[in-house]
């Protein structure tokens, strides 16, 4: 692996990838929310005063994603071309996982967009709900699969 992103005087700069192939990039990256199983079940039937958090949360996942390259400082700015953000429940634990799936035909990966769509729905479902429940953790942010350019395809082997 080259981790050599500094210039003559050390200072970060940005990889250069005007030389790599455009080919199609996808990322799918998780976030887990653990709650009640009370909370979990308002969420699900509307109970939450704010309204329907994970319609606001999908939005919010899909609109960070697009915006990756002005919060993560050096990340290049990409022409996505489709996000989607689902979510799996566990009702019996509380457990509520948001998955960031992020497309596009670009010269660099597209896994920093899919981990910031998943990060920052887990955000938004934990401001719509800390009023009723301040204890919901987030946690276990991570990339689950990724293909596309030179390094070809990565899939958690965790997961089934």
């Amino acid at each position: 692996m080259n981790f050599n992103h500094f210039d003559e005087l050390g200072q970060a700069i940005m990889v250069d990838v005007s030389a790599k192939q455009p080919t199609m990039r996808t990322a799918i990256a998780s976030a887990v929310l653990q709650m009640s199983p009370e909370l979990l079940a308002a969420i699900n039937s509307g109970g939450v005063a704010k309204g329907d958090v994970l319609g606001v949360a999908r939005l919010a996942g899909i609109m960070a994603a697009k915006k990756t390259c002005d919060l993560i400082p050096l990340s290049h700015p990409l022409a996505i071309h489709n996000v989607t953000v689902d979510f799996e429940q566990d009702p019996d634990s509380g457990r509520l996982t948001a998955k960031c799936k992020v497309r596009a035909f670009e010269r660099t990966g597209v896994e920093m967009e899919a981990m910031t769509g998943a990060a920052l729905a887990a955000l938004t479902i934990y401001d719509m709900c800390k009023g009723s429940d301040k204890s919901i953790t987030i946690g276990e942010i991570k990339l689950l699969f990724k293909e596309g350019g030179k390094s070809g395809v990565y899939q958690r082997e965790d997961i089934a």
